[in-house]
């Protein structure tokens, strides 16, 4: 999972790329990156770190232009080093930079494809530098006309042809202007919004969520179409174009269980509306299973969990307590790259507030149960501060199947649902009750707020996937991530 944004408007745009980096700093820890465009000259500065580590001073006086585009990851496919952090580059034609949320799912293929017939040399096997190639070499089949918006629409069409995956991306031609397209399900989100600025013209934003609009004064205008494609010039003119027709809104459930932040709407759904009725209906789950005697309080874990969890309290009428306080400056534990740093960065990132849980009865409440690590050390933290009974609820179903669009469940080995009953998760997790959200229910609380989506991505729960994935691929995707299948 990444985050990207791009900016086109009539003055420097380091600060609005900036603070809208810092507002999707969750969707990515480990590297951020902004290239922006002045005149025919591209000023890029990117490295491993978060966005306040990455970016000082002397970029802002460094980094001038009125268009640019940056980026936060958090590794999937591909390494983990400085060479992977985006937006990355390539200088023919005209010289473009792209930045990519989602992932490839024909990633070899395609390189075999580039350097035996497209000639391009591919330096990582990042899917993402692939994605570029791929969109440079179809946009230099027209490099005898000048450039247009027709020519880069036409190109992004070539490329949803020979691209497998979940594709959001925002790329710079530079001295023409941003270009941004989303793939035809629009597994991954991207929103258009727009501010006036002081020549009276609009300034233009592209951002995988509308929570990195507010601190510059951006509206959401709207969000990409899956399979459309717009491209903004540098003084400011939109154009759009519908890229593949054969499109289907099916936006990923995992973004409103957890990725996004809770200020954000999604393909016109709010993330905050849609987390409130995951709570409600986890609620009456919970009254049907668990005896409400066994709950004294209610106790969300933060941050993602406590608008599910609050409704929780408010359901079943009982006492909502914050009873873990967390440290702020310890990242989110489930988009670590490793697997050992998510295991010792929990009693980092939570604390617990002793007098809450001395002798009471607590329902956990969390957004998602994936590997189960992580809520095993809860477990033993209430129950270490005093509790007398602990139950765990999970607002999202039973995660159960890899995830190939851009989500670090590489490996089914890894995940606890895929190979444990309810029973012996809960051995696992050492709890008292085990409430999982019934999968139905789940895509209920964001379908019933759109009349757009009809259907949402949910292979990590059912192992449907939209677009075709090999048992093959699956293989040597948990290989890369050095799991087990």
């Amino acid at each position: 999972m990444c985050g990207i944004v791009g900016v086109v408007q009539d003055k420097d745009c380091f600060t609005e790329l900036y603070d809208a980096l810092i507002m999707l700093q969750h969707r990515g820890q480990d590297a951020a990156g902004i290239t922006i465009c002045n005149g025919d000259h591209l000023n890029s500065r990117k490295s491993k770190g978060l966005v306040r580590e990455v970016f000082n001073q002397n970029h802002y006086e460094r980094l001038k232009g009125n268009y640019g585009i940056g980026h936060v990851r958090y590794p999937t496919a591909g390494g983990n080093t400085k060479e992977y952090a985006q937006p990355m580059y390539v200088n023919s034609p005209y010289g473009i930079s792209l930045a990519h949320n989602g992932n490839l799912s024909n990633t070899p293929d395609l390189a075999k494809e580039l350097f035996h017939s497209d000639l391009r040399h591919i330096s990582t096997d990042s899917d993402s530098e692939v994605l570029l190639n791929i969109l440079a070499h179809e946009i230099s089949k027209h490099k005898e006309k000048d450039p247009s918006p027709e020519i880069f629409f036409e190109a992004i069409s070539n490329t949803f042809q020979r691209c497998e995956g979940s594709i959001s991306v925002v790329s710079i031609i530079t001295d023409y202007g941003l270009l941004a397209f989303r793939d035809k399900l629009g597994i991954r989100p991207l929103i258009l919004g727009s501010r006036e600025n002081e020549s009276g013209g609009l300034d233009y934003m592209v951002a995988s969520e509308s929570a990195a609009f507010h601190s510059n004064g951006f509206k959401i205008k709207r969000d990409i179409a899956p399979g459309e494609a717009v491209f903004i010039t540098f003084d400011g003119q939109l154009f759009s174009n519908q890229c593949e027709d054969e499109s289907k809104l099916t936006p990923c459930l995992f973004e409103f269980v957890y990725f996004a932040r809770p200020d954000s709407i999604i393909d016109g759904v709010s993330v905050y509306e849609a987390r409130q009725n995951m709570g409600e209906r986890l609620a009456k789950k919970i009254k049907a299973e668990i005896p409400l005697d066994d709950i004294d309080v209610v106790m969300p874990i933060p941050e993602s969990s406590i608008v599910s969890g609050t409704k929780v309290a408010e359901s079943l009428d009982k006492q909502i307590a914050y009873g873990f306080v967390k440290n702020r400056y310890v990242g989110r534990t489930f988009i670590m790259p490793e697997q050992n740093l998510r295991k010792t960065s929990v009693k980092r990132k939570l604390s617990p507030i002793y007098s809450e849980f001395k002798d009471k009865k607590i329902l956990l409440v969390d957004d998602s149960i994936v590997r189960g690590t992580t809520m095993k050390e809860i477990v033993k933290m209430c129950y270490s501060a005093g509790a007398k009974l602990v139950s765990v609820a999970s607002a999202a179903a039973p995660v159960k199947h890899p995830n190939v669009y851009g989500i670090d469940m590489a490996a089914k080995g890894e995940l606890i649902a895929s190979t444990r009953d309810i029973a012996e998760i809960k051995k696992f997790i050492g709890c008292d009750h085990l409430i999982y959200q019934d999968l139905n229910e789940l895509v209920d609380s964001v379908t019933s707020l759109s009349d757009k989506i009809i259907d949402v991505e949910k292979s990590i729960f059912d192992g449907k996937y939209p677009t075709n994935i090999t048992q093959e691929y699956l293989e040597v995707l948990a290989k890369r991530r050095g799991s087990k299948i």
